[in-house]
């Protein structure tokens, strides 16, 4: 028997959260983390998420974050896998909603997000395939089918091989100096 995964509205946690102090994780990658993310929140990017250590400790339930929620959905499949008991909430609409709905932020560094770079790629490779097949060999057309390929096979399955390439590049990776984990609002912060 399956767990459904509850949801929560920013607006609803937000006020949870001043009754008592609530475990957030947010589970995207730290440069997006460090450009704006939810007061309180911890991060614990998906791709080293381990729900054994997310859940040492939890006393009572666990809200997961993201950008929008796909993400965040993932992060609560593997919490319940690995304990079917434990109470997880994923808030729903991630961090967009959560600062569209004038909640306390934390904002650092701006960093281009991966969707946008899986767009840069892959438009790239597409381009430079098809002036390549037009000067060089027509063959090389085959490189704009698999990156269209790519694309639909991540539209629908929600995942993309890609972006989790990009995401282990070395300027989507977190920059210590300059933004804690959890750390203080600067100056620039929403209150």
């Amino acid at each position: 028997m399956s767990q459904t995964i509850e949801a929560i509205s920013p607006a609803a946690l937000a006020e949870l959260n001043k009754q008592k102090p609530i475990k957030l994780i947010d589970v995207r990658m730290p440069m997006e983390f460090q450009a704006v993310h939810a007061k309180g929140a911890t991060n614990i990017p998906l791709d080293r998420f381990d729900p054994t250590a997310v859940l040492n400790g939890a006393e009572d339930a666990i809200f997961v974050i993201c950008r929008a929620g796909s993400r965040g959905q993932k992060a609560c499949e593997k919490l319940i896998a690995s304990n079917p008991s434990v109470r997880v909430v994923n808030v729903d609409g991630g961090t967009l909603a959560w600062e569209a709905a004038g909640l306390p932020v934390v904002r650092g560094r701006k960093s281009m997000s991966l969707e946008r770079q899986v767009r840069i790629v892959a438009g790239s490779l597409i381009i430079l395939s098809f002036v390549l097949a037009i000067f060089v060999h027509r063959g090389l057309l085959g490189i704009a089918a698999l990156m269209g390929a790519g694309l639909v096979i991540a539209g629908m399955s929600d995942w993309c091989g890609m972006g989790m390439l990009l995401g282990k590049m070395p300027w989507n990776r977190e920059r210590k100096a300059e933004c804690g984990n959890a750390g203080e609002p600067d100056a620039s912060a929403k209150e």
